[in-house]
């Protein structure tokens, strides 16, 4: 998986194996509550 954080609204995501492939873009608020939860060990069940 690769991340470009070097955009101000959204966040592009896409498989580092299929770089020529589609990016997800996920708006930036819901990355970082997305990534706050990981980090907090949230999505541990």
């Amino acid at each position: 998986m690769e991340v470009a954080d070097e955009f101000l609204t959204v966040v592009p995501v896409r498989d580092s194996k299929v770089p020529q492939g589609p990016a997800l873009c996920i708006e930036a608020p819901a990355w970082a509550a997305f990534i706050g939860e990981l980090r907090a060990g949230h999505h541990r069940h």
